[in-house]
């Protein structure tokens, strides 16, 4: 039976069977045993299904991963120990030293710092292009040693929104995987895989949990990428792995297991980038909730952008539900029932003032944190995005006198209310 996508976030992942635990069980456990070595070695050898260790794989994990994948309309994924460690996995799992990767310059200031100065460092470079930029454009971003195509469908704080289909249109061509992070819509809002998006990550530690409880990633493979028909671009995934015995992953787990077995197989084994089971836990709790929640943070964004615009303290608002907005067609196509609960302005009196005004606020604290059930609010220049310069920031979209306004479940007329009080300083 098929399921509508409020269901999936209940009851998706886990199912238990008689007189088993109803809530997903908490495995805190490092290790697990077994009664031969034997029975051990195929598991190490990729060639027995199971668990010998929670740095690689974790039976809460698992049935949480299970769940976003089921979201998301993918056929498999893994979670991380943050957005931070899915974004580099799921790009480095393709691109290593020598290669070069795509990426819009409209994306949130680790990941830019990631791609720009981190993964430079091991060899791979990248050509950043505009969310908006052309087919043309696009095109003449690529070399032949192109790897993957990144994006935000949503960025993080500049609120642009990708042409998914655009970018994955471009992608396909080149014959590379369009990977795109959806943390801000989450699949409640959009689902990239619908638009032609091979990998989507998620930064759980945001609306997937919710609560500021606990930080995670997530990497989701559509299953659609086929890596065969380009082996000579992607030799890690269609050629012997020589540390699994020869395994050769396309054959092994077919075009829709590959490319995580091979990332939680090599990279989770060598990095260690685990999620903990606990943390996971509190994950599935936020997830059951997920689509009650987003159509309420979407709700307040869009009510609050739209009394932002009409005041005049407000320099300008940035928010893709406005009419006015450049990416408001996109954000229909892409973002029918509501984009998020973030939204991006500027105060007349520039950085001065706006600092004047965050302190004022007393309902939204100042948090380096986005997308809880608690009101947030953040200077990016000052912080997130701190390390970048202000060729850069111009680039990712973020002014030196922009405000993230994160806005929670809170009531929307309180809300405006301490936002009304915080401006009669400006």
């Amino acid at each position: 039976m098929t399921q509508h996508i409020g269901t999936k976030c209940v009851q998706a992942g886990y199912r238990p069977n008689n007189g088993e635990p109803r809530q997903i069980p908490i495995v805190q456990s490092t290790t697990f045993r077994y009664e031969s070595s034997e029975a051990m070695g195929k598991l190490f050898d990729l060639e027995a299904a199971g668990y010998f260790y929670t740095r690689l794989q974790n039976p809460t994990n698992d049935y949480v991963a299970a769940k976003i994948a089921a979201l998301e309309g993918g056929t498999a994924a893994m979670l991380t120990s943050s957005g931070q460690a899915a974004n580099f996995f799921a790009t480095f799992n393709v691109a290593s030293q020598g290669d070069h990767v795509v990426s819009s310059s409209a994306i949130y200031g680790g990941t830019f710092n990631l791609f720009n100065v981190t993964m430079r460092r091991m060899g791979i470079d990248f050509t950043f292009v505009q969310p908006d930029a052309s087919e043309e454009e696009l095109d003449a971003a690529f070399k032949p040693n192109t790897k993957a195509v990144f994006g935000e469908t949503i960025a993080s704080p500049a609120l642009a929104v990708l042409d998914i289909e655009r970018f994955a249109k471009v992608a396909r061509k080149h014959g590379v995987p369009l990977i795109v992070d959806n943390t801000f819509p989450t699949p409640i809002n959009c689902r990239p895989f619908e638009w032609g998006c091979d990998i989507v990550t998620h930064s759980t530690t945001k609306y997937m949990d919710g609560h500021g409880a606990g930080v995670g990633g997530c990497i989701v493979d559509s299953g659609n990428f086929n890596w065969d028909a380009h082996k000579d671009k992607f030799p890690g995934l269609t050629t012997p792995d020589e540390s699994y015995h020869g395994i050769v992953y396309t054959e092994k787990f077919g075009q829709g297991g590959a490319f995580i077995t091979k990332c939680t197989a090599q990279l989770m084994r060598d990095f260690g980038s685990i999620q903990s089971p606990m943390n996971a836990f509190l994950l599935n709790l936020g997830l059951e909730s997920l689509h009650l929640r987003m159509k309420r943070h979407s709700e307040n964004g869009q009510k609050v952008a739209e009394w932002l615009e009409a005041n005049d303290k407000v320099a300008w608002v940035n928010y893709p539900g406005l009419k006015s907005n450049r990416y408001y067609a996109l954000a229909q196509k892409y973002l029918p029932n509501g984009s998020c609960g973030v939204v991006s302005f500027g105060v007349k009196g520039g950085r001065a003032a706006a600092e004047k005004f965050m302190a004022k606020l007393q309902i939204a604290a100042i948090e380096t944190h986005v997308a809880d059930a608690r009101s947030c609010v953040l200077h990016p220049a000052n912080a997130t995005h701190r390390q970048l310069s202000d060729e850069e920031l111009v680039a990712c979209g973020v002014g030196p006198d922009m405000i993230r306004l994160s806005l929670g479940l809170e009531d929307v007329e309180d809300l405006i209310g301490d936002l009304e009080q915080a401006l009669s300083v400006v």
